[in-house]
């Protein structure tokens, strides 16, 4: 699918994630087969800016493009000064964030809680467009099916989006009041995808190549966007790539090929973050990839205590020591 004037190379992508789709995880999704990635959500007050977090969601270096920056606000002047500002620091597509369920998003107006405006809305998606069409940089959306269960409105605002000139929406099969929990619906993705004209995204549960070919087949979208069941497993990429394209399944990775992927990725962490915040933040990751392998319950509280990444590294690599290389990881554990 295209995205503007950018060809993706397939359907398969990287949904954002706070504190997760760093530009190390990007760029590992990326490598393992993720067609596209959007970072996580940078803020659009300028007085952010300069800060340490910011800054790093800034940095874009080494990245594989089409570089996608996602920005979250509620004030449409504000977002489309942050939409510039970020194609300025290397940004080629521009996601506006009209998704996001969590109570310090919403209660400042921004994230899901823009679905209860839909003048509001219009208003942001006019500006940020109208912003970056002469930069020659396209603007996506992603949000939910609606506030709640009553007041679903994403084929209205699926329009809404398509008239002002969003080059595609990314739409995941909950509401605001859901937040995570239940199962994703994906009837409204369907209803949303017979709406328009411009590229759908499905978004929510997507955690196996069978669910995502269903999904596909279902609803008639474009393309998937997977989040949680990619923590820990950033080879669920290939995965569901190689399944849509082949029907077959690939062989689940080894001990050697997951020990690899793991001390690659957080070699790449610890120079994007420094010692202090890399073997801290670094401890998530390694949990979501060991989590269900053997022994993983006495293993993982011992990294959880180790605070400089050398030992933290020395640890993981005498882990898989006890594990043969060739040996594939189960079924359960390719899970984690």
């Amino acid at each position: 699918m295209r995205i503007g004037p950018w060809t993706l190379p397939n359907p398969v992508f990287v949904a954002p994630m706070a504190g997760v789709t760093d530009r190390p995880y990007r760029k590992l999704c990326k490598a393992l087969g993720a067609g596209y990635a959007v970072s996580e959500m940078a803020a659009s007050n300028p007085r952010l800016w300069d800060s340490v977090k910011t800054s790093r969601r800034l940095d874009h270096e080494g990245e594989i493009d089409p570089v996608a920056v996602q920005i979250a606000g509620s004030d449409p002047e504000m977002m489309a000064e942050a939409a510039v500002f970020n194609v300025g620091k290397g940004a080629r597509i521009i996601d506006i964030n009209m998704g996001c369920p969590v109570k310090k998003v919403c209660n400042v107006a921004s994230g899901s809680a823009l679905l209860r405006d839909e003048a509001r809305v219009a208003e942001i998606l006019r500006r940020v467009v109208d912003a970056c069409r002469p930069l020659g940089v396209p603007v996506t959306l992603k949000t939910r099916t609606g506030w709640d269960h009553a007041s679903r409105n994403a084929v209205r605002v699926a329009r809404l989006a398509q008239d002002l000139g969003v080059a595609a929406i990314t739409l995941h099969g909950r509401t605001r009041c859901d937040l995570y929990q239940g199962q994703a619906e994906y009837d409204t993705i369907r209803q949303v995808k017979q709406e328009v004209e411009i590229p759908v995204i499905a978004n929510g549960d997507i955690d196996s190549p069978e669910k995502a070919r269903y999904v596909l087949e279902y609803t008639g979208a474009d393309a998937v966007m997977v989040g949680r069941a990619a923590q820990g497993r950033p080879w669920i990429f290939r995965e569901i790539s190689h399944y849509l394209a082949s029907g077959q399944h690939m062989a689940p990775p080894t001990y050697g090929e997951l020990r690899g992927c793991l001390l690659d990725h957080l070699e790449e962490h610890y120079r994007f973050y420094g010692e202090f915040i890399g073997v801290r933040s670094a401890r998530k990751h390694i949990g979501w990839y060991l989590a269900d392998m053997p022994e993983a319950t006495q293993f993982l509280p011992r990294i959880n205590a180790i605070s400089n990444t050398g030992d933290q590294t020395r640890a993981i690599e005498q882990w898989f020591d006890r594990h043969p290389p060739n040996e594939p990881i189960t079924a359960t554990a390719a899970r984690a």
